[in-house]
C-alpha cells in the first residue's frame, strides 16, 4: 500500500464538481466522484475527517448510505474502528432495528443490524453531504434508541443555505464539515 503525504493546502472545493441543473432545474448539484477519483484529494478528505473525528474518541464509526460509507469506511481503517452502515429499510440481512422520518414528501425508514451499536458506545456519524439535516437527525435518534452517545456528526460538503447545519445545531448536534457552498 502506498500512503500519499498529507496536504493541509491543498484545495478540496476545487476537486468538487458542480453540475448544473440536476436533478432538475435550478440545482447545482456538487459532485463528490471528481473528489473521490482524486487520490490525494480522497486521502487529504479521510485525514482531515479522521483528525477531527479523533478529538470525539469514538468508538465506532457510523456511516449513512451511499457516499458516507465512502469516506466512512476509510476513516475507520485510518483509525483502527468498527464501521456500523445505516441503510434505507430492507437493505440489511438478519435482525434490524429502525426509526422513521420524515421527508419533504412522505417519510423515509433508517436501519441498522441489531447490536451493532450497543449501549453506552461513543459514535461519530460520518456522510458526504448535510443539506437539509433530515438524514443525520433520524441517524442521531437511532444511536439514541440503542443508548448510544452521538459525539459529532461529520460531513465532507455543507450547503448552508439549505439550513442543516443550523437544525443540527438547533437540536444540540455537533457538527463539522471540511467544505461549504454557497446556493443550493
Amino acid at each position: 500500500m502506498i500512503a500519499l503525504p498529507p496536504q493541509p493546502d491543498l484545495d478540496l472545493a476545487s476537486l468538487v464538481r458542480t453540475i448544473p441543473d440536476f436533478p432538475k432545474p435550478g440545482i447545482q448539484f456538487r459532485d463528490i466522484t471528481t473528489l473521490i477519483g482524486d487520490a490525494a484529494g480522497f486521502a487529504e478528505s479521510v485525514r482531515r475527517l479522521s483528525a477531527r473525528a479523533a478529538t470525539y474518541h469514538p468508538d465506532l464509526i457510523v456511516a449513512v448510505e451511499a457516499r458516507g460509507f465512502l469516506f466512512g469506511a476509510a476513516m475507520a481503517t485510518a483509525m483502527g474502528l468498527g464501521i456500523v452502515p445505516v441503510r434505507k429499510a430492507g437493505k440489511l440481512p438478519g435482525v434490524t432495528i429502525g426509526v422513521d422520518y420524515e421527508l419533504e414528501y412522505g417519510t423515509d425508514r433508517l436501519e441498522l443490524h441489531e447490536g451493532a451499536v450497543l449501549p453506552g458506545h461513543r459514535v461519530v456519524l460520518v456522510d458526504d453531504l448535510l443539506a437539509t439535516g433530515g438524514t443525520i437527525l433520524a441517524t442521531a435518534d437511532l444511536m439514541r434508541n440503542v443508548r448510544a452517545e452521538v459525539a459529532a456528526a461529520l460531513f465532507v460538503i455543507d450547503l448552508p443555505d439549505l439550513g442543516g447545519s443550523a437544525r443540527l445545531g438547533a437540536a444540540g448536534l455537533v457538527c463539522e464539515t471540511l467544505i461549504a457552498f454557497d446556493g443550493d
